[in-house]
C-alpha cells in the first residue's frame, strides 16, 4: 500500500489486483468527530473502511493510496487481514499510535467484525502483525499470548496449493460452525470450548445433537493437536506433525464439514508423494488452498503428481515465514 496524506478530509483508494470487483476505485470523506464510517460498495473497500472506524489515534486525516496484492481473494490465504494490517500500518505512517501490536490485531479483527459483517477469529491478523521470519506462530486466542516456533529448516517447503474452485455457501457457514460451538459450549456450562475435555464432551453427549457434538469434538481435538504440533515443529519431528496435519483435515471434513471434494483430492493426491509429510485444507473451507510440508526435493515431483490426480487446474506457491507486516524504505 503506497500513498500520501491529503489536506482535506477526502479519501481515495484504488487497487490494481485483478480479481477485485469492480469498481476499483473509491471515494469518500472521512466523517467529523469520529462518526461512524458506513460500510457500501464495493465490498472491498468495507475492510479499509473498517480500519479507518477502529484505529486507535485519532483523528485520522485525508488520504490517497494505491493497493497492490499477490494474495488470491477467496483462497483462504488471509487476503481479507493481510489489507486490514497492511491499512492500518500505512496510517500508522499518517498518524502514529502507541505501536502495541496485539491492540493493532485486535482492531483489524474488529474491522472485518464490523464494515465485512464476518465474526472471525484473530488467528489472521495476529500472525499478519506477528509474522516471524522463519518462524511459526502458536497463538493462544483466549490470553493473546504469541510464541514463535522455529521452522527454517532449509531442507523443508511449505507448499500452498490453490484448487481455484469456491463453494457459494462459504459465507454463511462460518458463523453457523461458530455458532453451534458456542451452543455446545454453553450446554455444557463453559464460557468456551478451551475449557472442555474429551471426557466432558463424551459425558454430555446425550445432551447435544449428532451436529453440535461433531463440531465441539473437532475443535477440542484441534487445540490438542495444535499444541502437539508445535512441539513436534520444535524437535523437527516432521513427521509427527505431517501425520497431525493430515488428523486435522480429517477432522474438518468428518466433524466440522468445511471441506469439500476438490480440497480432498488435494490432500489425498499431496499425501501419496514420496517426501510429503503432511497436507491440510487452509482457510474456511469449501474450496480455496491446501497446504502441505515436504521436503525440498519432493517439490516438483509432488506438482506435478497434483496436476495429473486433481480433476480442475490448481495454481502452485512455494513459501516460507516471513515477517509480518512493515514499512519498506525505498
Amino acid at each position: 500500500m503506497v500513498g500520501s496524506r491529503t489536506p482535506d478530509q477526502n479519501v481515495s483508494i484504488v487497487t490494481t489486483t485483478e480479481t477485485a470487483e469492480e469498481p476499483r476505485r473509491v471515494d469518500f470523506v472521512l466523517p467529523k468527530d469520529n462518526q461512524p464510517l458506513s460500510p457500501g460498495q464495493p465490498s472491498w473497500a468495507n475492510y479499509i473502511k473498517g480500519v479507518l472506524q477502529h484505529y486507535r489515534a485519532q483523528p485520522l486525516p485525508g488520504f490517497r493510496a494505491v493497493v497492490v496484492s499477490s494474495v488470491p481473494l477467496g483462497g483462504g490465504l488471509s487476503s481479507s487481514a493481510s489489507l486490514e494490517v497492511a491499512v492500518y500500518t500505512f496510517l500508522q505512517q499518517l498518524c502514529p499510535d502507541d505501536g502495541d501490536k496485539v491492540a493493532k490485531a485486535l482492531a483489524c479483527q474488529q474491522a472485518e467484525h464490523t464494515h465485512a459483517g464476518v465474526p472471525c477469529g484473530i488467528m489472521d491478523q495476529f500472525v499478519s502483525v506477528l509474522g516471524s521470519e522463519g518462524h511459526a506462530l502458536l497463538i493462544d486466542c483466549r490470553s493473546l499470548e504469541a510464541m514463535l516456533v522455529p521452522l527454517a529448516d532449509p531442507s523443508l517447503v511449505i507448499l500452498i496449493t490453490n484448487s481455484n474452485v469456491r463453494h457459494s455457501l462459504t459465507g454463511s457457514e462460518y458463523p453457523s460452525r461458530r455458532r453451534q460451538c458456542e451452543e455446545a459450549a454453553a450446554i455444557l456450562g463453559r464460557s468456551s470450548l478451551r475449557e472442555v475435555s474429551l471426557q466432558d464432551l463424551e459425558d454430555a453427549k446425550g445432551r447435544l445433537d449428532s451436529v453440535t457434538f461433531r463440531r465441539a469434538r473437532h475443535v477440542i481435538e484441534e487445540i490438542k493437536r495444535t499444541t502437539e504440533a508445535a512441539e513436534a515443529l520444535k524437535r523437527g519431528a516432521y513427521q509427527e506433525f505431517g501425520k497431525l496435519m493430515v488428523e486435522s483435515h480429517n477432522s474438518l471434513r468428518d466433524h466440522y464439514e468445511v471441506s469439500c471434494r476438490e480440497l480432498d483430492q488435494l490432500v489425498s493426491a499431496a499425501m501419496a508423494v514420496k517426501g510429503v509429510y503432511g497436507s491440510r485444507m487452509t482457510g474456511g473451507g469449501f474450496g480455496g488452498c491446501t497446504v502441505t510440508l515436504l521436503e525440498a526435493d519432493a517439490v516438483d515431483r509432488t506438482m506435478q503428481h497434483i496436476k495429473e490426480q486433481y480433476h480442475g487446474s490448481p495454481t502452485f506457491y512455494i513459501t516460507k515465514p516471513s515477517d509480518g507486516a512493515r514499512v519498506l524504505n525505498i
